[in-house]
């Protein structure tokens, strides 16, 4: 008995090229099996892959288990080697088998570039043999090197070429575990293909790096005749307790293309569809055809000529480049020497590596997406579909949320919280559908009615899929997706990431993870140095446990905890703040504000700082002058909000330090930060109101510290919406028996900081003048 010849073609994933090799030599060899780099959990249903979809599609892998979540995704394309594999293969009566092991491994999750796509064998990974190519055919990048090697190139000798091209940037590159691991499993599929295949062909399509040790491994010697066939390999299943699993979702040409940040294949992928269909020089023309017309449609300058003058251009750089016929970036650099006459800031995307920068010229952007294309796939109707697809199709359906109409829900009634619920699962899941226009922030807010509204639903099914490797029910999937977000960040997230996850957690009705998340949210207040993150923490818990008898945390003890340690730990971090370069900071004044909020309306179930204990330590704060300005200001503030008014010496001693010019402008915005509703609040009788106090220190200024001091005085009080402007301007002209209008006080002719350097400079000259006798009789 013979043993099967094995055929192993290399080959770049998206590359027309390389697909028309797929296809000479399946054609040639008719071979027995055709083996191709892809998910093998995928084999019991090829023919599911093979059911009539409209490309592109992708294979969605998933995985969910104790430890981990992963994802991945295989494309595929009209012009995908592995695709022509596969339908080609099929028509000539070969098996075709899928050998790699499941997106899900942890040859996948585990490897140091964190990919999320099979096919990501990106060129970075041998940068050092393409570097030395680049430089010997005087070309930008890894894309114009293959171009000019393969895509534009004479198809005869191409096997060759692509073998001498990858032996040498594998020989350049160590592997890492999971490619290791991933090419002993494809070599075990190979060799129990040539057992099986008696003497008939075997044809063998990976990704080039892979090819050399795909080689060197299957190159034993094979079985003897009459031995038993080789089983073939097991297909690695989840382990208990953990679910994975694939299924097909559309994909689109925008997702594919490397300006958009894709991490493997070939970019322009609209581009490269008219080469694989027409050729070089007839994708060339559709190129500058399609360019052109975007440009007019947006009414930017392309004229006739100027497209006669990209024709131009391109035939004139690929002859310049010893280019057989148009490359893309001969087509592309003719493009934008005939439409861009600007200085450009920024080198041309298509002569380095990586995305499309922000700020490109609108041509630019515009030649990118007429490369990119406009091709979305769809699946064939048979295509079966994850169970979470189902059940949100049936679940809108009996919510009555199927429809295009804005909602308006109440959320105090059974029903209109359960649609919301549905409606934020879907939100975090990332479903297109509805977005929410007005409903509860953070937890801060008693409103208890929300208003959605319909959206465009583009990219909805493949969402769906997606979001199905999280669970079967959208409740389960978001509770799912939610809880592996609180793993991603790990220690490194900040008490309010923590605390926007737990308020997404109730709105979802997540109750046993907003007790997780609970957990972690106490855990982090206990640890973080940082009074901005604990601010926006507190902030969202304590609105949950002051209003939000709708979602069942009012009142919560364990929610009390939380507020009782955010609190304390505040004040600890911010009594130790000094020095510090000057000026506002916001975050704080936010956290000492909930700070405030919690001792004014959550004050029982604070035990480790009480009311009492928070107005003597912002007492001392308040006379710390080390302490920043805009925290010594705050902590009066705070004094006065908590009706515990500093003793009368201390208060005295806080204003004289903020006297100074250069500091009152941060003090004052502290200051009214805390107590904006203590301002504008008549004293009790026998008592100065702070205005009053306040008014004294700014009329005692000299006219010289008064304009030094304007600006950051307008800065201040621009904490005031224009109503309460009104209204300190009104309580200042009572303060001084004067009437009139205050609306009238607050309107000028000019900028009133310019009205008082001028004044500044009239009385000045006038002293000058009278020094030295110039001025007129009086």
């Amino acid at each position: 008995m013979s043993i099967a010849r094995v055929t192993f073609l290399g080959v770049r994933h998206h590359s027309p090229a390389c697909a028309g090799l797929v296809r000479r030599t399946i054609r040639e060899l008719r071979p027995a099996y055709v083996l191709v780099e892809g998910p093998a959990d995928m084999n019991d249903r090829i023919g599911e892959l093979l059911l009539g979809h409209e490309l592109p599609i992708a294979v969605f892998g998933h995985y969910r288990g104790t430890e981990r979540v992963a994802t991945s995704w295989t494309p595929l394309c009209a012009y995908s080697p592995e695709w022509v594999a596969l339908t080609e293969g099929r028509t000539a009566g070969a098996e075709v088998r899928f050998i790699d092991l499941p997106a899900w491994h942890r040859a996948f999750t585990d490897r140091p570039d964190g990919a999320a796509n099979r096919y990501a064998d990106a060129e970075t990974r041998y940068s050092r043999a393409t570097e030395r190519l680049r430089a010997r055919y005087r070309v930008d990048t890894v894309d114009a090197l293959w171009d000019r090697l393969f895509e534009i190139a004479d198809p005869d000798g191409l096997r060759d070429r692509l073998d001498a091209y990858f032996a040498l940037v594998r020989g350049d590159t160590e592997a890492d575990d999971g490619d290791r691991a991933r090419e002993q499993y494809m070599a075990s599929w190979v060799r129990a293909a040539v057992a099986h295949a008696g003497s008939r062909p075997v044809l063998v399509v990976t990704g080039g790096f892979h090819q050399p040790a795909l080689r060197a491994l299957t190159a034993a010697p094979g079985t003897s005749p009459g031995a038993e066939p080789a089983a073939w390999p097991p297909v690695p299943v989840p382990p208990d307790g953990a679910a994975g699993g694939s299924f097909l979702v559309p994909y689109s040409f925008r997702q594919m293309d490397a300006f958009a940040g894709y991490q493997s294949g070939m970019p322009s992928p609209g581009y490269y569809q008219h080469l694989w269909d027409e050729g070089p020089d007839a994708a060339a023309k559709t190129l500058h055809r399609t360019v052109v017309e975007r440009l007019r449609a947006r009414r930017l300058p392309a004229s006739t000529a100027a497209l006669i003058s990209a024709h131009t251009l391109t035939e004139g750089l690929a002859a310049l480049r010893g280019h057989p016929r148009p490359a893309r970036v001969d087509v592309l650099d003719g493009l934008a020497a005939a439409l861009i006459t600007d200085d450009l800031d920024q080198p041309l995307p298509w002569n380095t590596d990586g995305p499309l920068r922000p700020g490109a010229h609108p041509a630019v952007v515009e030649t990118v997406v007429a490369c990119t294309g406009d091709r979305t796939g769809r699946l064939h109707p048979d295509t079966p579909l994850p169970p979470l697809v189902h059940h949100v199709t049936a679940e809108e359906i009996r919510l009555g949320l199927d429809g295009d109409r804005t909602l308006d829900l109440d959320l105090t009634n059974p029903r209109g919280l359960e649609r919301s619920r549905f409606l934020h699962q879907l939100r975090v899941l990332g479903i297109p559908g509805h977005t929410r226009l007005t409903g509860p922030d953070h937890g801060a807010d008693p409103r208890d009615r929300e208003t959605w509204e319909p959206c465009p639903r583009t990219g909805r099914d493949a969402e769906l899929t997606e979001a199905g490797a999280y669970g079967a029910r959208p409740d389960e999937a978001a509770t799912a997706l939610l809880a592996r977000r609180l793993r991603d960040t790990g220690t490194a997230a900040d008490a309010g990431t923590t605390a926007a996850l737990l308020f997404d957690a109730v709105l979802c009705g997540a109750g046993t993870l907003s007790r997780d998340l609970l957990d972690g949210l106490a855990h982090r207040i206990r640890t973080t140095a940082d009074p901005g993150p604990l601010g926006r923490a507190l902030a969202v818990v304590l609105g949950l446990w002051r209003h939000d008898r709708v979602f069942g945390t009012a009142r919560d003890p364990l929610f009390g905890t939380v507020l009782d340690h955010a609190v304390d730990r505040i004040f600890h971090l911010v009594e130790g703040l000094h020095g510090g370069p000057p000026g506002v900071d916001v975050s704080r004044l936010r956290a000492l504000t909930a700070a405030r909020d919690a001792l004014l309306h959550a004050a029982p179930a604070l035990t480790l700082t009480t009311p009492e204990t928070a107005a003597a330590t912002a007492a001392r704060i308040a006379r710390d002058r080390h302490a920043p300005a805009d925290l010594r200001g705050a902590a009066l503030g705070l004094c006065r909000a908590l009706g515990a008014l500093a003793e009368p010496a201390g208060e005295a001693e806080a204003f004289a330090v903020a006297a100074d010019p250069a500091v009152l402008g941060d003090w004052l915005a502290g200051l009214l930060a805390l107590a904006r509703e203590e301002i504008l609040r008549p004293a009790p009788k026998g008592e100065q109101s702070l205005l009053a106090t306040l008014d004294g220190v700014v009329t005692t200024m000299t006219d010289d510290v008064f304009l030094h001091a304007l600006p950051a005085l307008r800065q201040a009080f621009a904490f005031f919406p224009p109503r309460e402007r009104e209204r300190v301007a009104q309580l200042l002209l009572d303060r001084r028996n004067l009437h009139g209008s205050a609306r009238t006080l607050l309107r000028t002719t000019a900028d009133p900081l310019l009205l008082a350097r001028a004044a500044a400079l009239e009385e000045h000259t006038g002293l000058l003048l009278d020094r030295h006798a110039l001025g007129a009789p009086r």
